[in-house]
This record gives structure tokens, sequence and C-alpha cells, in this order.
């Protein structure tokens, strides 16, 4: 195996999980938000992690065929309304599926027709994100259509929040919105599931009058905006680690890596770590930010390699074989190399490429 891997830990999984429920109440159902293989955790790779929620919640239908695949039975949401060319995946996996257009809904109709399936929507409405969504006002004009199809069931109503870690009054203006298209659609459907929070939403706006929400960032422990983690108490799952695979010292004056762009001051001590941006470690990096040999900071230096880097660990007590943290969520967070990286915690993460093991722990 790779000294390169992702380590998980399924107990902070577990422990997040039991915050959220706690916080949003147990008549709330979670939808938990594993798209982009549970944010690079490969956590929807566990079945026996996942197999207990009632529904889940995903990006595009490949990621639903992967979890029928798989074993998961119980009902998986593809967010947002996909492309007409997806609607096969929908139907031969029995997901759900998020619509926000007439002719979409009428083509995943016939396609339902022709499998002999009842397939299961969310109406997503526009309230603000300018992304998808109807248009309430278009909605109320084809809503009766939509009900008169025999092979669309409609299970649920959403929208997304935008801005519900930073603008408060704009995300009252969107909750607004969506409490009237619900007051309205409530009359014609019996919803299973209503939902609009996400992790911000989560965080920042309780006691909403709807039954569900879709945690994300907050499931595997990360917070989603500074001092989220005041608000509720997460623990981050990943760790990303290494090991040293070559020390060389050299005097002043040489240079490293591509282009030469670190010149030594001074003689020193230069560690090689088998990870470079083809795993997700970002070439932004390079020269700038650290990683933790020993409980230590070493400064990252010369140009990140596809796969592999270059520290200095003069000042540090280190061995070839010893581990080393790109992040190790005590002495240098996530947070803290997303942002050297000019980037999130979220794309950070879901960056970690395929080629790096992942390990339960």
């Amino acid at each position: 195996m790779r000294p390169t891997v992702l380590e998980i830990s399924v107990e902070n999984f577990k422990h997040n999980i039991k915050q959220i429920q706690n916080a949003v109440g147990n008549n709330i159902t979670l939808i938990p938000v594993i798209k982009s293989d549970a944010y690079g955790t490969y956590i929807n790779q566990k079945i026996d992690l996942i197999r207990d929620f009632q529904i889940v919640s995903v990006a595009i239908p490949d990621e639903g065929a992967f979890l029928r695949n798989i074993g998961f039975s119980n009902s998986i949401l593809v967010l947002n309304q996909p492309s007409s060319l997806e609607i096969d995946t929908i139907v031969n996996n029995n997901l759900s599926v998020g619509v926000a257009d007439l002719e979409f809904i009428k083509q995943l109709n016939s396609t339902a027709k022709i499998n002999n399936k009842i397939i299961s929507v969310h109406l997503e409405i526009e309230t603000g994100m300018n992304r998808t969504g109807f248009f309430i006002e278009n909605l109320k004009k084809s809503i009766d259509e939509i009900l008169s199809f025999s092979n669309i069931n409609i299970e649920g109503l959403y929208s997304h929040l935008s801005s519900a870690d930073e603008n408060d009054s704009y995300t009252k203006f969107q909750i607004k919105n969506f409490i009237e298209a619900k007051n309205f659609l409530q009359t014609k459907i019996d919803f299973k599931y209503i939902h609009i929070s996400a992790s911000n939403g989560i965080l920042n706006y309780s006691n909403l009058p709807f039954n569900a929400v879709r945690p994300g960032i907050i499931l595997y422990g990360y917070p989603p905006f500074d001092n989220a983690c005041e608000k509720l108490n997460l623990k981050p799952i990943a760790k990303l680690k290494s090991k040293i695979t070559f020390i060389k010292e050299l005097p002043a004056g040489e240079k490293i890596g591509y282009s030469g762009s670190f010149i030594l001051e001074k003689p020193s001590k230069i560690a090689t770590i088998p990870i470079g941006y083809a795993d997700g470690l970002d070439r932004s990096l390079s020269n700038n930010g650290n990683i933790i040999i020993n409980n230590q900071l070493a400064p990252i230096i010369g140009k990140i390699c596809m796969d592999s880097f270059m520290v200095d660990i003069s000042s540090i007590q280190a061995s070839v074989g010893d581990d080393v943290y790109i992040w190790d969520n005590s002495l240098q967070t996530l947070e803290d190399i997303a942002q050297k990286a000019g980037t999130i915690n979220y794309e950070f993460l879901s960056r970690i490429s395929k080629r790096v093991p992942r390990i339960f722990i």
C-alpha cells in the first residue's frame, strides 16, 4: 500500500450524525449529502455506515447508480435536475430526482412508463439562488399537468439557501418565498419530504417549518464558515497522511525542484514526501505552507511536483519512514491548508484523488 493515505475516523462520523440529529430534533429527517464520493472521504462506499438512512442525496445519477450497485436499497435523491441524457440511469436504478422543468418531467414520465416504473421526484423551487428551480408562478400553471403523469410520484419539495452563512435578510427572503410555495402546493400534494437547509441553514436557522435537512460538509466534521464549530460540536473525520521517503543534506545555494524556485540560504536537510498535485495537493502550496512532522511544522519548499514535494526539516529530528500529515485537525487544520491554497475546505477535501487510499479507522 502507498504510504500516502487519507485516514477516515468512523467514530467521528457517527458522532457528527448524532450531533446534527440532536440539533434539528428527532422528528426531522436527515438527508445526508454524499455526493463527490462523500466529499472525498469515500463514506459513500461504506454501506454499513449509510444503510440506516431512509434517504441520501447525490449530485449526479451515476453516483446514485453506484450506491445501488453496492447494495443501498433506500431512497436516493439526485439533487438538481440533471440532463435528459441521464433519464435512463435514473429510471433503471429507481432514483428519486430533483426536477425544475416541465419538459424534463414529461420525458421522465414517458421513460418510466415504457419501463413500467414509478419514479419519485422532488419539486425544486427557485427562491433566489438562481441556479435551478421552478419559478412558483410557472409551477402554478403546470402543476395540474404534472399531477396527471401516471408514472411520476411527487415525493418532495425543496430549495437551496445561497447565503445562509453571511446574509440574514436575503436568507429570510428565500425562506419566505419557499414557505409561500409550500403553502400553495400543500393544497394539492401531501409531500413526504420538505427541505431547504443544508449545512449553513442547519447551523444558523433552527425550527423552520419543514421536516428534513441536508447536512453536507458538517457530516464530515468540517465548518462551512468561521466559528461554525462553536454552534455544533463537530469532529473532523479525515487526516491526509504520508511518510518521508528520502532525506538529503545540501549546501547553501542549491536550488530545489522545478525551475529552481527555491534557493537554500544555508546548509539544509531536505525531505521528500510522496504526494503531489495528482493526488490533490494544490500547486499553489509551492513555497507556501507547511506540513507536520513529529508534531512540528515543516515548510514546503520548491514547486510541488505531480507525485511528490520537498520540505525543509533542518530544525526537526526526522528519519526516512516518519509519518507526515498534510493536516492533522489539530496543529494544522484542513481550513489552514485550504486557506494557504486560496480555496475552501470543501474543494480541498473533495479533490483528493482516487489514487490516495482511504483507510477507515
